[in-house]
């Protein structure tokens, strides 16, 4: 490994020897200067400076004055700044400068030492530091999935999946992303397990978890308040990880009261699961008590195209009395800028609900055009992707404006996504649906190991349009093609993100309740 390389600049660099022969014996090599324009110099002409130390006063131009100039020379440069003057104007300055730390004289050997540390070997002592927890943490996690969970249980292990995942993003520990991946596939091999067996259960008697149907009544309407006004902004295609790189920007105006879950019904696709969330209604239910507002998959027309009436017809059924609510529905840039200009004129309403779709679109996009798979290549680019994304979109400039004031923030989803990679064959008539992670139609041909199959749709509360309509879902990261032009499709469809079957990503969803600070 080679040397690193110390340029220190300070006009008593002679009283500084001691420092500088600890630093050498350290095996560092140490270029000294006693001004700022020699400084300069050696950062012109010194490719393999790879750390400054810099006196905050020196004769002829100051400190202060010869980091800027080294920063327009080369932004990335780490620069510690060396002073005896505690003035906090003087550290403003210099940590506005971006520099690497900021030191006070008289400074010892420990300290000097420490400093490069966190700043040469920073990256590698995280990578090194991650790996080894995860590596504990790995054969406990590898005991719960296979130790029989509750669904909080799987909750918890998901949550801490995927809090591994971001820690490992973030440590660069390359090492570990397979062993990990490979967990997360065994987890949600367990998970698909599981929902097979408890699946038509909760459905049939409602005991179970939080789901679609019960969601506004079990995690938005409770927290309804005369004093406050409420905003659920629901994220089309959400997933928890997705919601953990939005987290830091949110807190930056707002403080999370709760962060909670709620499972996606079957199949995990928006006709289903949104129309489920409005109208606190399973589908089969909706269709029966809404004919008009309810489409099946090959009927024509929009399939969520009622859900302001069906969220209005539930407040009215389960509330019973007067509850000032809109609903928005954000497809367009031209919606979006809208609604950031009028957002303070939905502070008069006790609930307002804005369904923003850019992340649902997202994933289509990056299914057909070649540039969005390269910039999305993978789950930690997708994740990047999504907070770029919301740091610059229209509706992060509205949650700034509502956070002067005193408001309710509720940020779910309706469903998640999941980079489907395992094909698997099917074969149905011309009226099967067409969805990647679930099937329904008649005399549907399918592997019975890669699927949950629903023979009787009523026993799911789903709608029966035929009398011998099947639905299936696909388990883990399976999809379905049919055998005509099947590597074509297999490579088309391979490592997309796709929705509406059974996995970790697309069924736990989250719910965060959050107060403006």
């Amino acid at each position: 490994m080679d040397k690193i390389t110390i340029l220190w600049a300070d006009d008593e660099i002679d009283l500084l020897k001691p420092q500088i022969l600890f630093l050498q014996k350290k095996d560092y090599e140490v270029i000294t200067v006693t001004n700022g324009h020699d400084a300069l110099e050696e950062c012109e002409q010194n490719r393999d400076i790879d750390v400054v130390f810099l006196d905050e006063s020196m004769p002829g131009i100051t400190g202060l004055e010869t980091l800027t100039r080294i920063k327009a020379l080369n932004p990335l440069l780490p620069v510690v700044m060396i002073t005896k003057n505690e003035a906090e104007n003087v550290m403003e300055e210099a940590l506005g400068s971006q520099i690497a730390d900021y030191l006070i004289k008289p400074v010892n050997p420990n300290q000097i030492l420490l400093t490069l540390k966190k700043i040469i070997d920073n990256k590698r002592l995280v990578r090194e530091k991650t790996s080894s927890d995860y590596q504990q943490e790995f054969r406990q996690i590898f005991m719960e999935i296979n130790s029989g969970l509750n669904y909080e249980e799987w909750v918890d292990v998901y949550r801490k999946i995927i809090n591994w995942e971001l820690k490992i993003d973030q440590s660069h520990s390359v090492e570990m992303v397979d062993i990990l991946s490979m967990q997360k596939k065994e987890a949600n091999n367990g998970f698909c397990k599981y929902v097979v067996n408890e699946y038509l259960n909760w459905v049939q008697k409602d005991n179970g978890p939080a789901m679609s149907n019960n969601l506004m009544r079990r995690k938005v309407f409770p927290q309804l308040s005369n004093s406050k006004p409420t905003f659920v902004v629901l994220l089309d295609n959400l997933r928890y990880d997705q919601w953990k790189m939005i987290e830091p920007i949110l807190m930056e105006k707002y403080r999370v009261e709760d962060e909670d879950f709620f499972f996606s019904i079957l199949p995990t696709a928006t006709q289903y699961s949104r129309n489920a969330i409005f109208s606190g209604m399973m589908p089969a239910e909706i269709e029966k008590a809404y004919p008009d507002w309810w489409r099946n998959d090959n009927d024509e027309g929009g399939k969520n195209m009622f859900e302001s009436e069906l969220l209005g017809e539930q407040i009215r059924r389960l509330l019973r009395k007067e509850v000032r609510y809109e609903y928005l529905k954000i497809t367009s840039v031209a919606q979006a800028r809208q609604m950031q200009d009028n957002i303070h004129n939905y502070l008069k309403n006790d609930l307002t609900v804005i369904v923003y779709n850019f992340i649902d679109m997202l994933s289509h996009a990056r299914t057909e055009m070649e540039v969005l798979k390269e910039l999305a290549g993978d789950e930690k680019a997708y994740r990047s992707l999504t907070r770029s994304w919301f740091e610059n979109s229209p509706l992060w400039a509205a949650l700034q404006k509502l956070s002067e004031k005193d408001i309710q923030l509720i940020v779910t989803t309706d469903h998640g996504t999941i980079r489907v990679n395992t094909p698997s064959k099917v074969v149905g008539d011309r009226e099967t649906t067409t969805n990647l992670r679930y099937k329904m139609g008649r005399n549907l041909q399918y592997e019975r190991r890669d699927v949950l199959e629903i023979r009787d749709p009523v026993q799911a509360r789903l709608p029966k349009v035929n009398v011998s309509s099947v639905y299936v879902f696909a388990k883990d990261d399976i999809f379905f093609l049919y055998p005509n032009n099947y590597n074509h499709y297999h490579n088309y469809y391979k490592n997309t993100f796709q929705h509406g079957g059974i996995s970790l990503e697309e069924m736990i969803c989250p719910v965060i309740r959050l107060s403006s600070r």
